[in-house]
């Protein structure tokens, strides 16, 4: 099989891809098509069967594998698959590991490193949170490990939670030896929990959607509520250590507009939003650069920057 990220305008596609989602829409004209959204373990592509009564198009339905023949076009900057041919594959016929996306990173790795963090936090009640958390909740952990942090945007694949949340973390410690005001315990603390809400705001793969749970709260909300529950297990847990623990939570997408339900009145709140935004800026370039492989220097336009993006190249 040919791989997502090495498809380019004018190929003809002829292999088995995972169906994301596969909805029905209709055109201005009223002509019925299909939107398919396919997987592989590089990323995704839009598709349409813009004659979804064909005999070429055998049943099919989300989250099955499916054998497609199409043809590779550009729209609107990005690349699409006009799906001529479409069958259920059979399970002999493919292999799911194809279909995943997964960190490049060990998750047995990153999370050895989050619990060199966790080790690092001298006050008690923080520490003793952390351990909770990250020790002691074996259904948290095995989900942290593999969660993404998105269902799209930045790092939306397997083990993009634990990667995402060392990435803050490795920022949130530098800022804490940079500047004095900064408490390191409150802000790596924060750092490390900032979006433990995702593990039941998105589903695990291959769905990696929205839950019920997660359209309702959200993850930032979710992440608050867990907060406040392990707190409660631990005896005289500080009131105000609490408050200022969530607020961080609360406040890490730093402005209201962008779903924060406070923007931050702590200096370790400033730092966290910052470095959250930070790495997810970055990773989102580098997904960027990574889906056009092969290309011009110039990528085109993402609407996540509102901007054409291009590469850097030799100097």
């Amino acid at each position: 099989m040919r791989y997502i990220n090495e498809l380019h305008e004018g190929d003809r596609v002829n292999g088995i891809y995972l169906c994301k989602q596969r909805n029905a829409a209709m055109t201005k004209n009223g002509k019925a098509y299909d939107n398919v959204i396919l997987q592989d373990k590089t990323g995704v592509l839009d598709g349409k069967i813009w004659d979804p009564n064909s005999q070429g198009i055998a049943e099919f339905d989300a989250l099955d594998y499916v054998d497609i023949v199409g043809d590779v076009v550009s729209f609107a900057g990005a690349l699409q698959l006009n799906i001529k041919r479409a069958r259920k594959a059979f399970e002999d016929e493919y292999d799911p590991a194809d279909y995943l996306p997964v960190s490049e990173n060990s998750t047995d790795d990153m999370y050895g490193q989050v619990l060199t963090y966790v080790d690092s936090v001298s006050n008690p009640f923080l520490s003793a949170l952390l351990q909770k958390v990250f020790k002691e909740d074996e259904e948290f952990k095995k989900s942290f490990s593999e969660h993404s942090a998105a269902k799209t945007v930045h790092h939306g694949f397997i083990g993009g939670l634990i990667e995402h949340t060392l990435s803050v973390t490795n920022l949130c410690n530098f800022m804490a030896n940079a500047y004095s005001i900064l408490n390191r315990d409150l802000l790596i603390t924060a750092a490390l929990l900032h979006d433990m809400g995702k593990v039941r705001e998105l589903s695990a793969f291959p769905q990696n959607d929205y839950t019920d749970e997660g359209q309702l709260l959200g993850h930032i909300v979710i992440g608050a509520q867990i907060i406040h529950d392990f707190a409660r297990e631990i005896p005289d847990f500080p009131k105000e250590l609490e408050n200022q623990l969530v607020h961080c939570i609360l406040a890490h997408h730093g402005e209201l507009e962008f779903g924060s339900p406070k923007k931050p009145a702590l200096a370790e709140a400033i730092a966290l939003s910052l470095a959250d935004s930070m790495d997810a800026k970055m990773e989102t370039v580098t997904e960027a650069f990574a889906s056009n492989k092969g290309k011009k220097e110039w990528i085109g336009y993402n609407r996540f920057f509102e901007s054409n993006l291009r590469r850097t190249g030799d100097i």
